[in-house]
């Protein structure tokens, strides 16, 4: 019986599949911002770099990807977009540093970075004003098809968009203080 009972949990191990999760990793950043991502305006004194980021394990039917940075604890009664990418093709996965400067040319051809709460294109980085850290979600979405929008495309909408084509998310969360 021993024997039969072994040979059984044997064969069920082998037909057991197991998914690997949708993972986003942001090289460098530690959990902290430093003066390299920091902004470099509105009172900050930072280098304005986006992070390089990278993910992997998307799930099956991913066409596109995007990215984006919110800060929820901005005291706006609405958070603030700092960066927003889109259509970035699903053979790329990840971004290097500095991506979110448009001029650089460091992200994708095909991708599409739209305006964010600063008013123009591109990563704007962490900002707050002084006294409590602030939390800047930064969040890589899997996307079923692309999303038919232009660069003046406002956040909100870019998120519409993004919520109805998204097969999976993953997100890190960076603090930031002054």
């Amino acid at each position: 019986m021993k024997k039969n009972l072994t040979l059984l949990c044997l064969l069920a191990a082998t037909h057991l599949t197991f998914s690997q999760t949708f993972t986003l990793h942001a090289k460098g950043l530690g959990g902290q911002a430093t003066q390299k991502e920091f902004f470099n305006g509105m009172g900050c004194t930072g280098q304005n770099i986006s992070p390089e980021l990278s993910w992997e394990n998307a799930p099956e039917g991913t066409r596109y990807y995007a990215v984006t940075m919110y800060d929820k604890d901005a005291p706006t009664g609405s958070g603030f977009w700092h960066w927003v990418i889109f259509n970035i093709p699903a053979t790329d996965t990840g971004l290097k540093a500095n991506a979110g400067d448009p001029g650089k040319g460091l992200a994708p051809k095909e991708a599409i970075q739209s305006v964010t709460d600063f008013g123009k294109a591109g990563y704007g980085g962490p900002c707050p004003p002084p006294g409590a850290p602030h939390q800047y979600l930064i969040t890589v979405y899997a996307l079923k098809n692309k999303i038919e929008l232009d660069k003046n495309a406002m956040p909100a909408i870019v998120g519409f968009y993004l919520h109805q084509n998204m097969l999976a998310e993953a997100s890190v969360v960076m603090y930031g203080k002054q």
